[in-house]
């Protein structure tokens, strides 16, 4: 709880309407996503913190005391959209209504109307919470009274510091933070640093010196590289400790008590909601201020469909199935689409959601009580027959929180779902690519003002209440927050242009790969135990060599005895040292190689043993009773879109090395089948070619030559018969490095040369292809100007590092810009390639099936008198997944391990 609230009306106004869609909107167009955005973070400040005042200040729109001082202050800031500026005075207007002080200042910003206000706050003895979105408010922070919540990104994700906390995100004292931020500079507002100078090394230079005094005096100290920035830039530096402190005594005719909260001017508040049709922010609000809403219910502001929506907990009535019979009320509750006039309703999916082992909660039509299915009564094949005639109404089907696992839950019942038309972690990993994992709670709480109550102890434990939870409410809970989200996400998803990419890729790929880890893969147990022995073998022979090569015998794993062995013993030269030590990391390793003989037997032994436990024995012990390995494919994970496994990463059995494909030969056909392996051919370096258009790689691929041999041979100028295997595997880097955003540093690592043969490399690439340097330039300057990237299917990659300030974060924004649009393109290319494949795996000619994916691979189990006829249609059909300016070439091979298909 705290005292007052002191709110950066701009800032989170601004979050607010980048975070939300703006098709938000009024029956009469009025767009109110800023509102909308706003009044659910004011609702969930009230409901958290129940401050005893409030205050929201805002910029004014005349120039500031700053611009009078630096007329290029914020000069590089793009005009904001009409949309956004026009809904900054309804917030004002609703703030208001709402009883809170609304306070702003002629000739100052609004952060310093809050630095103000927290000083006399902390004068006056009373806590206060600072909520803005500005870095700024990091100089004010002091304890016990004064501390910041610091909204990072959308409407629901802050960041809460006091002292210890700024000391741990910046690395300096609060009272510090002007001098770290005037070093490092904030090109937000067009406040230029100390080149070179990002976080880790202001902190560092003031936690040393104590202050811009302190380290400019101490110039002659640090590197010359650093000596000369840091003294051409002093004048810089200094200017913008000036403007970035923020004032703490702006004439605001204010005192404390004016930030009590004042009564709700209701018959105002409830006028601006209705005219905004924003009735679950309405009642929300009110009833968090203590009003009894008694205004019309309006459209509801998320779901439009005239009901009233109060938010909070989310409330179920439980009914319980207890014959086949009401299967049938059930689906004509469903299909019961009203009468009058006008087109009938369409159908709502229907909600599933297991409960554990015990049972599955239905939510038929989004409303009214939810009902439980125990596992018993699926034991009865008129209920099975019922649910699967509700699972496929036409224009219904099935909503769930992860499709995939109810899938797998569904299976042993008989029961699947071959066109799902809603899940809720696809459509939040298409709307927010970085987030790990999607909760379904988080998930409700970021999209609507509902959330899922605590039911409780988990399953079979009692709660402090001495209560058992009960699966049948958990699961009702959670398939009423299935419905919400239904109401929203959909709709947030073609805001932002991504309906095809959801409908067409991501959805209907889930029973694929449902399918895949159901099926698993064929294991050789007795090869893939011959081959861990072998390695076990290997590991100690390797590291008995290193044992000779020190002198001394010690636990080669053991970080600690490694570090005394190598730099104590030893006296090798450390590098980077860590939090217990100096590194020993492969990198230390390699730079070490050739200085002292105990470094090559222990990388040696390194990449046995790696090798050993992760798929020697790793494999092993994945292997289920039947012989098959049945991992876990990953849809929601990549940001760029491409799939992944675990349980095992099946995608990372390596390939490099001799030692690494034996792995392929453990992974066998079903008896009587064999495997075929089909694998695009450099697809990635395909889509650089049709993204880029540029003529010289498309003429090469059309060629039908050797593509590296020809990118060789126009990179060097020399004829493609003078093409060494050298050359050939420079311009091989080359063009896989492109796909990932790769500059000279990077090409001079992977090539062992120095970084100015790299970029002379680079630079002839380009010359030779000069339109792969305007798409990757034109990549990063669009999704600089726009915030995100996005794949010809739509796909969008948010990449908010392009943005920072700090020079590395945004080299690293560029390099993903570059990647995700090629990254994208290949990925949904492949999954399309997928669902086409397993369509044509369904028809009735064939019993072939897919059994694994790895990166641009398909692997499946065929029979030897299908193999003529898949050999024809697998390249077919994947080849046909995208029409790119180039052919999409596909190698397909048949063997009786998979190994042996691909040689």
């Amino acid at each position: 709880m705290s005292d007052l609230l002191l709110i950066d009306g701009n800032s989170l106004t601004y979050r607010a309407f980048f975070a939300l869609p703006t098709d938000m909107a009024t029956s009469s167009g009025q767009v109110t996503n800023a509102v909308y955005g706003f009044s659910s973070m004011l609702a969930t400040l009230l409901r958290d913190h129940e401050p005893d005042g409030i205050a929201v200040a805002f910029d004014r729109p005349e120039k500031t005391f700053r611009h009078e001082r630096l007329p290029s202050y914020k000069a590089n800031r793009d005009s904001q959209p009409d949309i956004l500026y026009e809904q900054l005075s309804l917030v004002r207007e609703l703030v208001d209504a709402l009883g809170l002080l609304v306070i702003d200042a002629e000739g100052y910003e609004a952060d310093d109307v809050l630095a103000t206000l927290a000083t006399m706050a902390r004068d006056a003895g009373r806590d206060v919470l600072v909520v803005t979105g500005d870095r700024d408010s990091y100089q004010l922070v002091e304890d016990p009274h004064i501390r910041v919540l610091y909204n990072k990104r959308g409407v629901s994700d802050y960041a809460l510091y006091d002292e210890a906390g700024i000391v741990d995100r910046t690395g300096v004292h609060p009272r510090d933070y002007v001098a770290y931020a005037a070093l490092r500079g904030d090109p937000s507002d067009n406040l230029p640093g100390v080149p070179g100078v990002g976080e880790k090394t202001a902190a560092k230079l003031i936690n040393a010196h104590g202050g811009l005094d302190g380290i400019f005096a101490a110039t002659a100290d640090q590197t010359p590289k650093l000596r000369e920035n840091l003294e051409a830039n002093e004048e810089h530096a200094r200017r913008n400790v000036e403007m970035m402190t923020l004032v703490r005594e702006v004439p605001l005719g204010v005192g404390i008590a004016d930030l009590e909260r004042r009564a709700v001017d209701v018959e105002r508040a409830e006028a601006l909601f209705d005219l905004l049709e924003l009735a679950t922010a309405r009642d929300r609000l009110l009833g968090l201020l203590g009003v009894s809403s008694g205004g019309p219910a309006g459209r509801d502001d998320r779901t439009g469909d005239g009901g009233p929506a109060t938010g909070g907990p989310i409330e179920v009535e439980v009914v319980p199935v207890t014959a086949a019979t009401e299967l049938e009320e059930m689906l004509a509750l469903h299909d019961d689409r009203g009468t009058g006039a006008g087109a009938p309703r369409p159908l709502t999916p229907i909600a599933v959601a297991p409960g554990g082992s015990a049972g599955l909660a239905l939510s038929v039509g989004g409303d009214g009580p939810v009902r439980w299915l125990s596992a018993e009564m699926l034991a009865d094949e008129q209920v099975v027959d019922g649910l699967l005639t509700l699972f496929d109404i036409s224009m219904a089907g099935v909503a769930a929180d992860d499709t995939k696992a109810l899938l797998h839950w569904l299976a042993p019942f008989g029961i699947g779902i071959a066109d799902p038309v809603f899940d809720v972690g696809l459509a939040e990993y298409l709307l927010n690519p970085s987030t790990r994992g999607h909760d379904l709670a988080e998930v409700l709480v970021r999209h609507t003002p509902w959330e899922l109550p605590d039911v409780g102890a988990p399953e079979g434990q009692l709660d402090l209440d001495g209560e058992t939870r009960d699966p049948a409410v958990e699961a009702a809970l959670r398939a009423r927050a299935i419905d919400l989200l239904h109401e929203v996400l959909p709709g947030a998803i073609e805001a932002q242009g991504m309906t095809r990419v959801y409908r067409e890729v991501e959805l209907p790929l889930v029973p694929v790969l449902a399918r895949m880890e159901m099926d698993g893969v064929g294991v050789d147990v007795a090869e893939l135990t011959r081959l861990r022995d072998e390695l076990t073998e290997a590991c100690a022979l390797h590291r008995s060599a290193v044992h000779a090569a020190a002198g001394q015998e010690f636990n080669v794993n053991s970080t600690k005895q490694l570090q005394e062995v190598l730099f104590d013993t030893l006296g090798l030269t450390p590098g980077k040292k860590t939090k217990t030590g100096y590194s020993t990391d492969a990198a230390t390793l390699e730079r070490l190689r050739g200085d002292h003989a105990v470094v090559d037997h222990l990388l040696a032994y390194r990449e046995v043993e790696k090798l050993r436990s992760t798929y020697g024995e790793g494999l092993l012990a994945e292997v289920d009773d039947d012989g098959r390995i049945r991992a876990t494919f990953n849809q929601t994970v990549a940001r760029t879109g491409r799939l992944s496994s675990d349980a095992p990463n099946l995608h990372n059995i390596p390939v490099r090395t001799e030692a690494g494909r034996a792995f392929r030969r453990a992974f066998v056909p079903s008896p009587g089948h064999l495997l075929l392996v089909a694998d695009y051919n450099q697809i990635e370096l395909r889509c650089i070619a049709h993204l880029a258009g540029d003529p010289g790689l498309i003429a090469a691929f059309d060629a039908g030559d050797d593509i590296h041999s020809a990118v060789a041979a126009q990179v060097w100028h020399i004829d493609a018969a003078e093409v060494t295997t050298e050359l050939r595997n420079r311009a091989k880097m080359v063009a896989y490095g492109l796909a990932y955003g790769m500059e000279a540093y990077g090409l001079a690592q992977r090539l062992d040369v120095p970084v100015d043969e790299a970029g002379t490399i680079l630079d002839a690439f380009f010359t030779a292809f000069p339109g792969i340097r305007t798409y990757m330039d034109q990549t990063v300057a669009d999704a600089r100007d726009k915030g995100y990237t996005e794949t010809l299917f739509g796909r969008r990659r948010p990449i908010p590092e392009l943005s920072s300030g700090n020079f590395n974060v945004r080299q690293a924004g560029e390099r993903q810009a570059m990647n995700a649009g090629i990254q994208g393109l290949a990925a949904d290319i492949f999954k399309v390639a997928l669902i086409n494949l397993a369509e044509r795996l369904h028809q009735p000619d064939t019993t072939a099936r897919l059994i694994l994916q790895v990166h641009d691979e398909v692997i499946l189990e065929v029979r030897p008198d299908e193999v003529d006829d898949a050999m024809e249609f697998v390249p077919g059909i994947m080849g046909a997944a995208y029409d790119l300016r180039v052919d999409l070439a596909v190698d397909v091979a048949v063997g009786s391990t998979w190994a042996d298909a691909k040689g």
